[in-house]
């Protein structure tokens, strides 16, 4: 961003210009540097062409990765953390995100730790990212805890793109579907309606619902949208209270098929978060408490809570997590017991996150192979009442000769 600034040097001589910076508090920092005392400070305004689109500015999981493996790099090559952290400000083109870093520099500077300082962006750095890098900082093991993260995010990463590459079929093929549909109930339908309403004779079933139902959607078509985007709001508002995020993801276990596969998700993200912290030096129940608050599904994090007062009490977290089968397979109790016998639960763990991240992976391919021929039988079913429906009258008003 620039800015338009008037300020005076140390001779009191006015001086005007532009400068510029991410944020108006960085430009004023700046112009500090240079002995001006700033009088007026005002954003120059950017024609529409050059104005940042805010969802391209979005920090995504990917920038989070490639900021923590490169602070890794640089600090465990001796550099200064201010320092690095000025590099990655430097090299980042996300002006949301620069202005963040260059936050944290100036926090870190001022004497804050630097857990401290991530603490300050909890949408940006989940807990789990902010409890690591405190540990790491109290055991003197910065470079290796900012390493185990740039792990553990990249593996995430890779979770969540293989997911939404598996949606991304489908929803390419209904949506070309409902087009296609639109343009035929729009333009079609209605100039054969009137072809075969001239013939006099009775039209089969599926005709008449096709032509009701494509008079239906042309004169309601607007409010029967506007009524499914506003029961979609309604749903996604609803989802993002606590008893709607509840009762979703107690009832998206319960799917058939698909409550599997989420289990595996949340399997995976529970075993590896918790291997990460342990691996990162943090105690047991501490490490079970950052779990339960970022394994994103409430069954669990009530489950892990529940452990963690239980493991406080002496108790194993093999003994609380066998009490539910229906969430923790028998397999997950019994690597993580041995886990805790041999004193290697973090390696214990990543191998439970190994076996279920390969599950998962088939869980996908056998989603997408299944997919597959149910859309072509689905469309090839529609695409068949849509030809019957328009053929039927047809070959029976040439075959009567009228």
């Amino acid at each position: 961003m620039k800015f338009n600034y008037q300020a005076r040097t140390k001779e009191g001589e006015l001086q005007t210009g532009t400068v510029e910076a991410p944020s108006k508090e960085v430009a004023l920092s700046l112009l500090h540097k240079y002995d001006l005392y700033v009088t007026l400070l005002t954003e120059t305004a950017s024609p529409f062409y050059a104005k940042k689109i805010k969802i391209l500015e979005m920090v995504t999981q990917k920038d989070l990765v490639l900021f923590s493996r490169q602070l890794s790099i640089m600090f465990k090559s001796k550099v200064p953390l201010v320092e690095a952290l000025g590099v990655l400000a430097g090299q980042t083109k996300k002006t949301g995100f620069k202005e963040k870093i260059l936050k944290l520099m100036e926090e870190v500077e001022g004497g804050t730790s630097f857990s401290l300082a991530l603490a300050l962006y909890p949408k940006l750095f989940s807990p789990l990212y902010v409890a690591v890098v405190k540990s790491g900082e109290a055991s003197g093991k910065l470079s290796e805890s900012l390493n185990y993260l740039a792990d553990h995010l990249e593996r995430e990463y890779d979770l969540s793109g293989k997911v939404k590459g598996a949606m991304t079929y489908p929803v390419f093929i209904l949506f070309f579907f409902l087009i296609i549909t639109a343009l035929m109930v729009t333009f079609v339908i209605p100039q054969l309606t009137a072809i075969l309403k001239s013939s006099g004779q009775e039209l089969p079933i599926m005709t008449k619902f096709l032509i009701e139902g494509s008079d239906l959607l042309r004169q309601r078509g607007l409010i029967l949208i506007l009524v499914f985007f506003v029961l979609v709001i309604f749903i996604f508002k609803y989802l993002k209270t606590p008893g709607g995020k509840n009762f979703f993801d107690r009832f998206s276990l319960k799917i058939p098929l698909i409550g599997e596969f989420f289990k595996k998700i949340y399997l995976t993200r529970l075993a590896e978060n918790l291997s990460t912290l342990i691996s990162a030096g943090l105690p047991i129940a501490r490490a079970l408490e950052i779990t339960g608050e970022v394994v994103g599904n409430d069954v669990y994090r009530e489950i892990i809570l529940k452990t963690q007062t239980e493991v406080r009490r002496g108790e194993s977290i093999s003994a609380v997590l066998s009490a539910y089968p229906d969430v923790f397979p028998s397999l997950f109790s019994q690597m993580t017991l041995v886990g805790e016998r041999t004193g290697t639960l973090d390696n214990t763990l990543m191998n439970i996150v190994d076996f279920y991240r390969k599950e998962t992976d088939r869980s996908i391919d056998s989603f997408i192979s299944m997919l597959e021929p149910l859309l072509i039988a689905t469309l090839g079913g529609a695409v068949a009442f849509f030809a019957l429906a328009v053929i039927v009258p047809i070959y029976q008003f040439l075959g009567k000769g009228v």
